[in-house]
């Protein structure tokens, strides 16, 4: 019987039992083992099984926040739910714009939603760190799997076949956080396993640099990595290597100054004919409970894995992001869930984009409006603002997921109508290896499986994209990227609620399209230059 790549995920961190640390004050972006006996060492790869595990950590890592579901925390300073690589993502990329607001007032969490942060955010400290972790991990598999290391240890040649593509996906994962740590903050030090393991300062690099990196590293693993749709599901291919490389070259104008609208469309081409399909399901199908298995999972890239059983106690990943957006009137049990936390809903200026905010027009509006305010007058009053629904811990039929407390619904990280969008913008904004009438064709396939009223090559503007976006993708990490390429997220074009901090919103500072470098990772490495404005 094959066991699922999520069960060693999440059940390797359980069985594991040790935490791993930053060696170094200098915040290097390295990891060393405490001692000989702990993960990582050449004593724990002396077991042929043990580079699959490794290779598991980094995939689990991005849903959990320590070893033991929120226990033995990867972060310090955060706790493990509070430190989840997705719900710090959702966070950072949520909050701040008109899609989300949360109630909580945990720390500094409230200044995220307003666009009032400053250097000392726990919650952005939690962000750099987390994505340096990964970047760490991935370091430290790389050295330990060199072929010198495996000679050494007598790896037979099918494992180091094996070993070879286990690389090459730690080194996409790599390149993932690296293009997380530009998006977000900039200028940031690049390292990698070439780079000594210890106490130094790392030079911080250009975003353009770091561009760079990124681009040759995904470039080169397309030689490396899996073909299409012949890994594991959880796993990624070559696809998603191509379709990180069009996310960077859609923001390429923001990251480096330059469009590469070009290579976008063609990128989004090959993406689109590689054997991923267009889920042809209802759209409520793609956030359900076995969205694995009912037709969705053909258009999911990269997905980042829920197991109701597999995962222990958490408050990251899925279970935050559904438990929180439970509360009001809904009924938990309704949702698949065991309760609700009262947190998230989405800002009225959202809710706009839907012709009808009860999802009796376009399908994607998932909104529940029973005891709910439109207008949030009071941040911290669940009930103002329309909850979102979009995510359930329900099968696809209706019938209940394997736990209540923990979700099993997988969080598309990369999907293919997302490779249509980028296509469409791409062709819109100048891109001449695309045709608008494909553009048409790939937008209205997404309005079609959300019965929504099909477009014409004249509505195909950069405003309808925009909007479009916000209609297909919302919640899925993509809005504050955005806004900044569109040059929405500061400034006075677009305002919603509560952004700058009154209700009716007013305009921000642009320094903001940046967040600050934490004043804690300055304090650590005080080489590093902290971003214009903070």
């Amino acid at each position: 019987m094959k066991i699922s790549f999520k069960y060693i995920s999440y059940f390797f961190l359980f069985i594991l039992g040790i935490s791993m640390t930053l060696t170094s004050c200098t915040d290097d972006l390295n990891v060393t083992p405490k001692d000989d006996d702990e993960f990582l060492s050449d004593t724990f790869f002396e077991d042929p099984a043990s580079y699959k595990q490794v290779l598991a950590k980094l995939y689990a890592g991005l849903y959990v926040g320590g070893n033991d579901g929120d226990g033995q925390a990867d972060i310090s300073g955060l706790s493990g739910d509070f430190s989840s690589y997705l719900r710090l993502l959702f966070v950072t990329q949520e909050l701040p714009t008109d899609e989300a607001v949360i109630a909580w007032s945990d720390g500094t969490l409230p200044t995220l939603n307003m666009q009032t942060w400053s250097p000392v955010n726990e919650f952005l400290y939690g962000t750099y760190s987390r994505a340096s972790y990964h970047i760490s991990l991935a370091n430290e598999f790389l050295r330990q799997t060199t072929d010198e290391k495996l000679a050494e240890r007598g790896v037979d040649a099918a494992l180091k076949a094996e070993i070879a593509t286990f690389r090459a996906e730690a080194r996409f994962l790599r390149a993932y956080s690296y293009v997380n740590l530009m998006d977000l903050f900039g200028n940031v030090p690049i390292t990698t396993e070439k780079d000594p393991v210890g106490f130094y300062y790392p030079e911080q690099k250009t975003r353009a640099e770091v561009f760079a990196f990124v681009e040759s590293e995904l470039k080169d693993l397309d030689s490396s990595l899996a073909n299409a749709r012949s890994n594991e599901y959880g796993r990624v291919d070559k696809v998603a290597a191509k379709f990180l490389l069009a996310q960077i070259y859609l923001n390429s104008k923001v990251y480096t100054g330059t469009e590469r609208n070009n290579e976008v469309a063609t990128l989004c081409s090959e993406i689109i004919n590689s054997g991923y399909t267009f889920a042809n399901v209802p759209y409520a199908y793609l956030f359900s409970a076995d969205n694995d298995k009912n037709g969705a999972q053909n258009e999911f890239i990269f997905p980042i894995i829920s197991d109701g059983n597999a995962i222990r106690a958490t408050g990251g990943g899925m279970s935050f992001i559904i438990h929180a957006a439970i509360g009001g009137s809904i009924d938990a049990a309704s949702r698949g869930m065991d309760g609700g936390w009262y947190g998230t809903r989405a800002r009225k200026e959202f809710v706009a984009l839907f012709p009808d905010a009860t999802a009796t027009g376009d399908k994607r509006g998932m909104f529940h409006t029973d005891g709910q305010a439109l207008d949030i007058t009071n941040i911290s009053t669940f009930t103002d603002g329309y909850a979102v629904t979009k995510y359930i811990n329900k099968k696809s039929d209706g019938s209940p997921a394997q736990r209540a407390e923990i979700p099993d619904t997988d969080f598309p990280v990369f999907r293919l109508s997302d490779a249509y969008l980028m296509y469409a913008e791409a062709v819109v904004r100048g891109a001449t290896t695309g045709s608008i009438a494909t553009a048409v064709g790939y937008v209205n396939q997404i309005r079609g499986r959300a019965e929504a009223t099909a477009i014409s090559s004249a509505d195909l503007t950069l405003d309808f994209i925009l909007a479009e976006r916000g209609r297909e993708l919302y919640w899925e990490c993509h809005r504050r990227t955005d806004l900044i390429r569109f040059g929405k997220f500061t400034g006075g074009s677009k305002i919603w609620q509560w952004k700058g901090g009154t209700m009716d919103g007013i305009a921000t500072d642009s320094y903001r399209d940046l967040m600050p470098i934490p004043s804690k990772t300055i304090q650590a490495n005080p080489t590093l230059k902290q971003n214009p404005g903070y």
